[in-house]
């Protein structure tokens, strides 16, 4: 870590000498070692090391950042003098901040030093679990790895955070097949700290690859509907709660005044039942981020709480711009609470509606409008799953989603990213042929 404190030490003096009244520099250094199948075969294995140092200075309110993989004393130099060309044709923003005089603190997470025969071990059981348990099922790529990563961050406002974080990752995807029919790709990914648990028993790997191997046997939706969708966590988080913040309650939503929510701090946007939080240091999450590119320690926030708006997720530029709070971590930690409803009486409660495990289609305008193909999903009817979904579309608005939430499932995915439980919605338009 020493090495790296230097570095980032020495290009924030020349950055000062310079001129810059502030400035921040991350000095990082990564392994990775990445095991790789295509087509059920395992293909490569590689060990890959990455070196990055990133600058950031502000000249008289106008900001200028570069980025290099090098350490040596040409490269830093030829950066230096970049991130100052760059300043100097900027525009001058008062806005900018950074975080002022947190002092030192160290921050050590997960595996920082790999079991390569372990990983190994693992990749081969999933490999054979996939086989034995669900034999339809081709694995068209798996990536698993371990990545190791150590890093300094340091600002002239008196911040220095020295970071070592390690993780396990598992990529999957896959199809089934059975003679000339196949079914639509799905992927499965979890994040761990450990290799205690094989990694078909993690996150909902196993259900997910069954759910794919039920849906070679699909049929199109008849007519057209409104009703209720089930989402699965994946697609919940993918779908429903990454557009909602990228949509409402994101930098440049906020900044460019085009939020349907820019108004409704304090106001309730959602059923009451629902609860969505940014929580970084939870023990679900991974490696959770402990500071922001701004340098400000991170602290867990609700976005959510009992259907009520309580933050934006703001940048303390934008937050300065805009006249509101910055949001209190900038990760993507995210938990949504889960409910007291067994999935399979979700599904029972439904007359007439779809579960859906992936979404296809463009991204939602600001106003929440969204329509696109329901993939990986499957029809229910009278509380029962009848048939897997082909050629379905579903249309609705994410705002007025909130506030027609039929349950919620006890049932979580934990992957090591986020935490997410199953949402049914009602008032959704369903069309096939």
């Amino acid at each position: 870590m020493e090495k790296y404190r230097n570095i980032a030490k020495s290009i924030l003096d020349k950055l000062q000498s310079r001129g810059a009244d502030m400035a921040h520099c991350t000095v990082q250094e990564s392994e990775m070692r990445e095991f790789n199948v295509d087509g059920n075969e395992f293909s490569l294995f590689r060990t890959l090391f990455n070196r990055y140092i990133g600058i950031t200075a502000f000249i008289g309110g106008k900001k200028g950042s570069v980025s290099i993989n090098r350490f040596d004393d040409e490269a830093i130099g030829e950066a230096i003098e970049n991130c100052i060309s760059a300043a100097s044709v900027a525009t001058p923003d008062t806005a900018w901040e950074l975080a002022n005089g947190n002092g030192e603190h160290c921050f050590k997470s997960g595996a920082t030093v790999p079991d390569t025969e372990k990983l190994f071990f693992r990749t081969k059981e999933l490999l054979n679990d996939i086989h034995t348990r669900h034999p339809k099922i081709m694995v068209e790529q798996m990536i698993v790895k371990h990545i190791c990563a150590k890093s300094v961050y340091m600002s002239t406002t008196g911040n220095c955070y020295l970071s070592e974080r390690g993780k396990y990752v598992s990529e999957l995807m896959y199809s089934a097949h059975e003679g000339d029919k196949s079914t639509s790709f799905f992927g499965s990914d979890v994040t761990v700290t450990d290799l205690d648990k094989p990694f078909i028993d993690c996150a909902l790997i196993e259900r997910e690859l069954t759910d794919i191997e039920n849906q070679i046997d699909s049929a199109a939706t008849e007519g057209k509907f409104t009703g209720k969708v089930i989402f699965t966590p994946a697609c919940l988080v993918s779908t429903v709660f990454g557009n909602i913040c990228g949509n409402f309650v994101s930098d440049s939503v906020l900044l460019e005044g085009t939020s349907l929510w820019k108004d409704k701090l304090g106001q309730k946007v959602a059923d009451e039942r629902i609860t969505v939080s940014f929580n970084p240091s939870d023990k679900r999450i991974v490696n959770g981020e402990r500071y922001t590119g701004e340098g400000y320690l991170s602290e867990d926030y609700d976005l959510i709480r009992d259907g009520v708006l309580q933050s934006f997720m703001l940048s303390k530029y934008v937050a300065n711009k805009t006249g509101n709070l910055r949001a209190k971590n900038s990760s993507f930690a995210l938990i949504i609470e889960a409910g007291e409803t067994p999935l399979e009486e979700m599904i029972k409660s439904i007359d007439k509606g779809v579960i859906i495990g992936r979404f296809s289609g463009g991204s939602p305008g600001t106003n929440g409008e969204f329509s696109g193909v329901a993939k990986n999903g499957f029809m229910i009817e009278n509380g029962k799953i009848t048939h897997a979904l082909s050629e379905t579309m579903i249309s609705g608005n994410l705002a007025d989603m909130l506030n027609n939430l039929v349950a919620i499932s006890k049932e979580t995915l934990v992957d090591g990213t986020v935490v997410a439980p199953y949402m049914a919605f009602d008032g959704i338009t369903v069309s096939g042929k």
